[in-house]
């Protein structure tokens, strides 16, 4: 193995596996840390954790285990992959890990470039944008776990890491690999550890990727990472073979869980022409919504059914209030990991999940350990091979086309 990847989450670590896999490396992505070795032909390896809302000594600690395993398998460069749109609070998740990582790596130059041009994510002036709107005025201040209040991923940082944060601005960036070298050493020599680095286009992160080879920690979404198999590639180490998609018969499952603005408009655009259900969280608390009442309902149902609990932010904010962040949180991943699972034992072998931590759930629940990468659906979600029988795909809550359900079906039904 030559590129090592550890994702905070699974649908960013999907994402960050289709990233790779459309330069050329033979990716594979696992469901946590995996307990024994990788096959000999994995060039390049996607950790998926689910370490972004949880305590952040227990994120530290299993990206530092995962860390572990990376290196045993041979990877001579580790990359730390989190959200585009940089979810986090002031307290963590994503610099106390930088953090660890860069100290277990002895890494310096340690670049910080949340940037995917491809889903309207870039970084100017040390901002961080989601199309022409600052993060904070895009939705994400109103995320129920990790509220984005402030665009300046600087300063954001800054209050979560014990280093001093760098920048590198857009103009030196638009100069090209070397020049990008040159400032990474400045920064370097200026006392700084981490280092933010502007991104516009898609050229520039090939170039942010040259500039970073020999380093041996990057961190950043996974747009970043599209420059660094080129690296490698130039060294003759990746064997550039395809393989041939074939995806699932029968009746597939939507289960949303995000309440991201990109998602509640999917969800409005699906529910016009197929079936949904939507989930009322206070029925799941009290346990007066069972499992079985959903089941009915989806095999009772023809179309693409979608389950979903993708609320206005206000109502999530009222529920949040009345039961507590945690317990709400926790019954509804509870809730869709066991339709999933009972979706499977039913022979249903197609599954779109929505939201980060919804998928996460998902992919625990049904004790997935290691998923084949096919093709991509939208801009950073791949189509994903489970075993024999089950084919899904994870979106992150702010990615997809509106009419992403019907495209993500087509793909994982074989409509290649």
């Amino acid at each position: 193995m030559l590129l090592g990847c550890i994702g905070d989450d699974f649908t960013g670590s999907s994402d960050l596996a289709n990233t790779i896999a459309k330069q050329g490396m033979r990716c594979v992505l696992f469901s946590g840390v995996p307990n024994e070795p990788a096959s000999q032909n994995v060039e390049a390896g996607v950790v998926a954790l689910k370490s972004r809302s949880i305590a952040t000594k227990d994120a530290v600690q299993q990206s530092l285990a995962a860390l572990e395993w990376l290196l045993a398998q041979g990877c001579e460069q580790i990359f730390f992959k989190y959200c585009s749109t940089f979810d986090s609070t002031p307290d963590g998740n994503i610099g106390p890990v930088a953090d660890a990582l860069a100290d277990a790596l002895n890494a310096y130059k340690v670049i910080v470039c949340p940037a995917f041009p491809g889903t309207g994510r870039s970084v100017y002036k040390g901002h961080l944008f989601v199309k022409d709107t600052l993060l904070n005025e895009s939705g994400m201040q109103d995320h129920p776990l990790t509220p984005m209040t402030d665009a300046n991923i600087r300063r954001w940082l800054a209050a979560q890491t014990k280093y001093s944060v760098g920048y590198i601005d857009a103009e030196d960036v638009l100069a090209g690999a070397p020049t990008i070298k040159a400032s990474l050493t400045a920064q370097h020599c200026a006392q700084k550890r981490l280092i933010v680095v502007d991104a516009l286009r898609d050229a520039d992160l090939m170039e942010i990727g040259e500039a970073a080879e020999g380093l041996p920690l990057v961190t950043g979404g996974s747009g970043v990472a599209i420059g660094l198999p080129r690296n490698f590639e130039r060294r003759g180490l990746i064997a550039k073979s395809s393989k041939v998609w074939r995806g699932e018969p029968g009746k597939c499952v939507v289960l949303s869980g995000s309440c991201s603005n990109t998602t509640r408009g999917q969800v409005a655009f699906h529910a016009k022409s197929n079936p949904s259900y939507e989930i009322d969280t206070c029925a799941v608390i009290s346990g007066t919504l069972s499992v079985a009442t959903v089941m009915n309902w989806i095999h009772a149902v023809d179309g693409i059914p979608l389950v979903y609990s993708s609320a206005e932010p206000q109502v999530v904010s009222d529920i949040q209030t009345h039961f507590g962040r945690e317990k709400s949180a926790l019954a509804l991943e509870h809730f869709f990991a066991t339709i999933a699972a009972q979706l499977v034992l039913a022979g249903i072998g197609k599954i779109l999940t929505a939201g980060g931590e919804t998928s996460g759930a998902i992919v625990k629940g049904l004790n997935l350990t290691v998923l084949q990468i096919g093709p991509e659906i939208d801009p950073g979600v791949p189509a994903l091979r489970a075993n024999m029988g089950l084919v899904i795909a994870l979106k992150s809550g702010n990615f997809g086309a509106p009419n992403y359900f019907k495209k993500a079906a087509l793909v994982l039904g074989d409509t290649q």
